[in-house]
Order: C-alpha cells, then sequence, then structure tokens
C-alpha cells in the first residue's frame, strides 16, 4: 500500500559528480565516493531492518486486523505497548535520514519533500504515540513504518544510481599501462612503474602494447590505433618523428619513443580534465515531484494548522476531535501519491527499458530527454560499425574476377593481425588459400605466395616508391569519399584495387530517418577526416556534421550547438566522446563502446543500436506524458480530499476518520500505479 518516493535532498542529488581518480603518473584525486558508497550502504541497512521491524507491527496493528479480516484474534495484554516500542524503534531508526532532511532543508529554507514526509511520519508518530497513552483515536503506527519503508527503498535504490557517475574518472585512469620499459643509457632495457617516467627519457613499445606516455617517435615503424581517444577510425602511421598519445594501442611494428608529457601535461590528463569540468557544470535543478513537494508541504501545513484552530477554537471542539481532523489532514496530505507520481513512472520506465537493452542511469536527465531538440552521434563505433569492410572491389586489365582477387587478398592479409587486413580477410566470402614465404612489408602491406604466385596487398605510398601510375578515375572518386584503397599485386603486375571504409551500420539510416519524423536535429561530430565524415553525412541525410574534431573541440562542438538555444544529446562509445557525453544535456552511450564513455553518460544503449536513441527518446516522452497525468490525479485528489478530511461537510453528518483518510490515500496510489502500468516501449 505503501509507494515509491525515491527522492533525496538536492545535496544527496549531486554526489554523482565526483571526483575521481586520476590516471597512474598523472596525481590522485580524492573524491568522496567511498563516502557515497557508506551512504548507500547505510540506506540499504535501515531499509532491511526497518522492513523486519515493520511485520510484527502489520500484525499487531487493529486496522490491518480489520483489513484482513481477523481484528482482535492478535489481541493481548500490553500488545499496544509492544506496536508502540516496535514503531518508536522504526521511527528513530529507519526515520533518521528523513529527521535530518528535513533540518538540512530548512536550514537553507528549501523545504521539499524530505520535510513533507518528516511531516507526515512525526505527524503519525505523535498522534499514535498519544492514543496509546489515552488520547481518544486510532493508531497509526502501521502507516509510519511501512512509509519509512517505502521511502528507505526508494532511497536506496536511486543512490545507487548515481554513484555510476563519479567512477568516469577512474575508468580513464585504467587507460593507462602500469609500466613502461625504458631504455637506459648502456642499451639494456627496464620495466619502470610510469610514475618513474621523466621527460626525455627513452622508452621501447612492443607490438600490440598500449603506449605508456606522450612522445616522439625516434626509431621504428608502426602504426597506433588511436580511435578511442582521437576518432580517427584508421590506424595512424608511426615513424620517426612522429608523435604517439599515451594510452593508444601499438601496432605492428616495435617503436622506441622519446618522453615529451607525463602527468597533468599529457593529452589523457586534459581530456579527464574536460570529462570533470563538464560533470560538475551539469544542471542540478529540482524534478517535477521536488517541486510540487514544495506547495503540498505548504498546503499540508497550513491545512493542518487552520483546521486545528477551527475546530479548537472557532466551532468550540475538543482537544482530542480538533487533533484527529488535523490528523486526517496531515495523513492525507502524506505524498503517497503526488511523490508517486513521478519516481513510480521512472521506476516503470528504467525497469522497461533495461529489459530492451536501454539503460537510464540519471533520472533527471532521462526526464530531460523529452525536450530533445537536436542529437550528436559519434561516427566511429556508433552510426558505424567501428571496422573496416571493403565496399567496391575494381578489376585491372588481366586481373581475373572480383571475387578471386578478394580471396587472394584475404589469403595473405590472413596473417596480419593490421585493422585493414582484418577488414579485407572480412569482407572475403571464399576459402582462405594457402600461403607460402608470408612477410610484412612495415607501413606499406603485406606479402606471400599462394599457388607459386608472388601476391602484394599494398599501399598506394607503396606503388609511389616502384614508380607505378594508375590512371582510373574510379580510383580518384573512391578517395575523394575519404575510403581507404589498397592494391594487389600479382607477380609484378597489378591485377586490382580495394577500397575500404568504415562499414555504415544497417540501422543507422532508419534511426536517423525516424528522428528526424520526431522534429529532432540529427547531426554528427567525429575526428575522422572530413572527406569520410562528408561521405558518411551523405549517405544518411545528417543536417550537420563536423570532422576533424579533437576531444576538447568535441565538448566545445555540444556547447556550440546548444548556445543555438537547442536542448541537445550526444551519443558516442569511446574515450574521446566523454568530455561531450558528459557536457551533453542527456549524454547516451554505445554500450559496447569503453568504459569510460559509459561510465560518463546518463543513458547507455545496451545493444549498440542506433535505433534504441529513438526508443529511449519516444520514451522519455511518453514518461512524461504518464507523470503530466499522473501528477495531475495527485493534486487533483488532494484539492479534493484535503477539504474533506478537514470536515466542511460536517454539518451534513460526512467526516472523515484517519482511517478512512488513509483508505482514500491508499486508492489514490492504487489509481497512480496502474496508469504508470501502462507506459510501453514503442521498439522501431
Amino acid at each position: 500500500m505503501k509507494m515509491d518516493h525515491s527522492h533525496h535532498p538536492e545535496k544527496s542529488t549531486s554526489m554523482g559528480r565526483e571526483h575521481g581518480a586520476m590516471p597512474r603518473g598523472m596525481g590522485h584525486g580524492t573524491g568522496p565516493a567511498d563516502h557515497h558508497a557508506h551512504m548507500v550502504a547505510n540506506f540499504k541497512k535501515r531499509f532491511w531492518i526497518s522492513l523486519v521491524t515493520t511485520l510484527p507491527i502489520l500484525g499487531l496493528s487493529p486496522v490491518i486486523q480489520g483489513f484482513l479480516g481477523f481484528k482482535g484474534t492478535l489481541r493481548f495484554t500490553g500488545d499496544g505497548y509492544i506496536l508502540f516500542v516496535l514503531s518508536s524503534f522504526v521511527f528513530f531508526y529507519g526515520g533518521y535520514p528523513f529527521l535530518k532532511g528535513i533540518v538540512a532543508e530548512l536550514k537553507v529554507l528549501r523545504p521539499g519533500m524530505m520535510t513533507l514526509i518528516a511531516l507526515a511520519i512525526t505527524t503519525a508518530f505523535v498522534y499514535s504515540s498519544a492514543v496509546v497513552l489515552g488520547l481518544e483515536g486510532e493508531v497509526f503506527f502501521w502507516e509510519l513504518a511501512t512509509l519509512i519503508d517505502i521511502m528507505l527503498l526508494g532511497h536506496w535504490i536511486e543512490m545507487k544510481s548515481v554513484m555510476g557517475a563519479s567512477r568516469a574518472l577512474e575508468e580513464l585512469a585504467r587507460l593507462m599501462p602500469s609500466e613502461a620499459h625504458k631504455l637506459q643509457s648502456d642499451g639494456t632495457v627496464t620495466d619502470v612503474p610510469l610514475e618513474e617516467l621523466k621527460v626525455a627519457d627513452k622508452i621501447l613499445i612492443k607490438p600490440g602494447e598500449k603506449i605508456p606516455a606522450d612522445g616522439e617517435v625516434i626509431e621504428g615503424e608502426s602504426s597506433a590505433d588511436e580511435a578511442m581517444l582521437t576518432g580517427e577510425s584508421k590506424p595512424v602511421a608511426k615513424k620517426a618523428g612522429g608523435k604517439v598519445i599515451g594510452g593508444s594501442i601499438n601496432g605492428e611494428g616495435s617503436l622506441t619513443v622519446e618522453v615529451q608529457k607525463t602527468g597533468r601535461d599529457s593529452y589523457l590528463s586534459q581530456v579527464i580534465n574536460l570529462v570533470k569540468q563538464a560533470q560538475e557544470s551539469k544542471s542540478r535543478t529540482q524534478d517535477l515531484s521536488n517541486r510540487a513537494a514544495l506547495w503540498l508541504t505548504l498546503i499540508a501545513l497550513g491545512a493542518g494548522s487552520l483546521t486545528l484552530f477551527l475546530w479548537l477554537v472557532v466551532a468550540g471542539k475538543d482537544f482530542a476531535f480538533s487533533l484527529e481532523r488535523m490528523v486526517t489532514v496531515m495523513v492525507i496530505a502524506c505524498p503517497h501519491a503526488l511523490g508517486l507520481a513521478v519516481p513510480l513512472v521512472v521506476a516503470i520506465s528504467t525497469a522497461l527499458s533495461a529489459k530492451n537493452g536501454l539503460l537510464i542511469r540519471n533520472r533527471a536527465a532521462f526526464e530531460r530527454a523529452r525536450k530533445i531538440q537536436a542529437i550528436i552521434f559519434d561516427k566511429t563505433g556508433t552510426l558505424t560499425e567501428g571496422r573496416f569492410g571493403v565496399t567496391d572491389t575494381l578489376v585491372f586489365e588481366n586481373g581475373g574476377d572480383e571475387r578471386e582477387l578478394l580471396q587472394l587478398a584475404a589469403s595473405v592479409e590472413a596473417h596480419s593481425e593490421h585493422p585493414i587486413a582484418k577488414g579485407i580477410v572480412a569482407s572475403g566470402s571464399g576459402p582462405i588459400f594457402p600461403v607460402k614465404e608470408f612477410k610484412a612489408i612495415p607501413g606499406r602491406g603485406a606479402e606471400g605466395r599462394i599457388n607459386g604466385r608472388e601476391v602484394k596487398v599494398v599501399s598506394p605510398g607503396y606503388l609511389r616508391e616502384l614508380k607505378m601510375e594508375i590512371k582510373d578515375a574510379r580510383i580518384e572518386q573512391l578517395s575523394s569519399q575519404g575510403k581507404t584503397v589498397v592494391f594487389v599485386l600479382v607477380d609484378g603486375k597489378l591485377a586490382g584495387a580495394l577500397a575500404l571504409t568504415d562499414i555504415i551500420r544497417p540501422e543507422s539510416r532508419k534511426a536517423i530517418s525516424l528522428l528526424k519524423k520526431m522534429g529532432i536535429q540529427c547531426m554528427m561530430l567525429t575526428g575522422d577526416n572530413r572527406l569520410v565524415a562528408k561521405w558518411v553525412a551523405g549517405e544518411l541525410g545528417l543536417d550537420d556534421y563536423f570532422a576533424e574534431i579533437l576531444p576538447q573541440e568535441k565538448s566545445e562542438k555540444v556547447k556550440e550547438v546548444q548556445s543555438r538555444g537547442l536542448v541537445v544529446a550526444m551519443t558516442g562509445d569511446g574515450i574521446n566522446d566523454a568530455p561531450a557525453l558528459a557536457q551533453a544535456d542527456v549524454g547516451i552511450a554505445i554500450g559496447a563502446g569503453t568504459d569510460v564513455a559509459i561510465e560518463s553518460a546518463d543513458i547507455i544503449l545496451v545493444k549498440s543500436n542506433p535505433l534504441d536513441a529513438v526508443a529511449i527518446l519516444g520514451l522519455a516522452r511518453a514518461t512524461y506524458k504518464k507523470m503530466a497525468q499522473n501528477l495531475a490525479w495527485a493534486t487533483g485528489y488532494n484539492a479534493f480530499a484535503i477539504p474533506l478530511a478537514a470536515g466542511v461537510l460536517y454539518k451534513y453528518g460526512i467526516i472523515l476518520s484517519p482511517a478512512i483518510g488513509a483508505v482514500l490515500m491508499s486508492l489514490s496510489t492504487v489509481i497512480v500505479a496502474v496508469n504508470a502500468r501502462f507506459l510501453k516501449v514503442k521498439q522501431n
């Protein structure tokens, strides 16, 4: 019968904006995440202990016995005092956070839900205690206990949901390896903790390892996967004189790097600071039910006091009768239906969305999602699959057919770990031929012998070195679309070419179309080059796109779109998206992305499907409609029930006892709950 009022003071709602740990070698955060976790555990403990104590309270309560049809069968001498003792424990132990909350709210002159909860439980406790001690009336210890239980449960669940935001920076810290291979002056290599690295130190980075610091390549040739940091979908070639970024992943070759930046000067540390700033600058406005609670608090206090005064002083009734009228008003004014109007709808929408792979982490942001006017998508891994695939196969004179050409290339590249090689292999449809004498051509491609033929899959740069000219308009057209073009040589002759690009997700086109029908502008942010961005934007019909954007520029671009007066959602999966996700009015992370993007987001799309962005925004709009309906009912109910409880129809013989008031209150909550249950997730 008691419903969930999952609200806590504004002070609590800001707990998700804490400082996390900095990466190794970058200093250390000392945020109160542990304190917040302790508070969550405290609510959990208070809830379970209070719930267990509530069971005998329900059994001993005459009203509950009457509801269940065995009134009087559990009565015995002294049962009222046992009920009083158990209820006193629940009031002081379970109700402590709310009693403390009213003090905090009144200190800053901002009464809200905590004030109303504290008033309701205090009124019920004081009145029921007075009845036990001899005052005529009925005890409401069951009302007190169950209300406290539900309040504790709601706070416990909600506080758990805001903990994740404080972990975002800790996830960033995990990008960095714990040690680096430091080259000593005598040529030996020693593994040292990251904290010991200094500017001008020389480090060795082996194939496949994370790069431990920002620096300049002084020896070796390789490629680096920087997609998680810069959004660049293609591996970035690295050779002497090139720059590397700490946290990116080295490719197929070994590199010797001179350290140029460590600690707080590093690229990753700057990204961390951007995330921190964006998190701390998020809006902390109260939600609908908290604002409604303020007005209901004032109404309840005014109506209760006025009721007592009118019956006691004006009507000349005795104190017991006048007090009962006041208590009935306070019980009916208790924020069951009103407090439930918003939290229950959100709780149901959260559960529904979770079943459909849409995880809501930040309730306030989810409520804002109904107002979204523009949605900005990251490209790599969000609108696209984040992996290369062959989109075009060109066969030159005497090069055979397309299928055979792709098979030859895939057979050679099957022995390589390069992302482009993996894309060619994944795009092949036929069997892989046995390859002999396989050899990687660093920074240029790979070669091997297949059935006695020498097959090479190489970059345009390799052809330029051999001074082989290609005059084919199709190659220029593919390059103008930003696609990566590699060439296949068979026995030294040019047999054909393969064009690869980051594959657009099949769902992206439908998602963009549906969002535009909802009146939402669709944009794209990417660290990728302008040609690729233009091609993807054209394929999907986007309203706007921003290319070659670095992480710090991504959050600035979100601010720029916000400055147009638009409410903005950001959808991304990479670490480079974290500042933008935190800056946006609503941050939506693709669940298959990195942990830090998820920790910086308000909503997570577990299935990595852009159509889920449509579903979550549609659900946010439907949720708000349900909230509005429930708030209209709850406020209308109070407008009708409070005067009735005060006794305006007393002269007609109509008077509500506190018990009837409780039943009406319960009926109101049932109506609100049933209405909330009709909420649906519209899957596209």
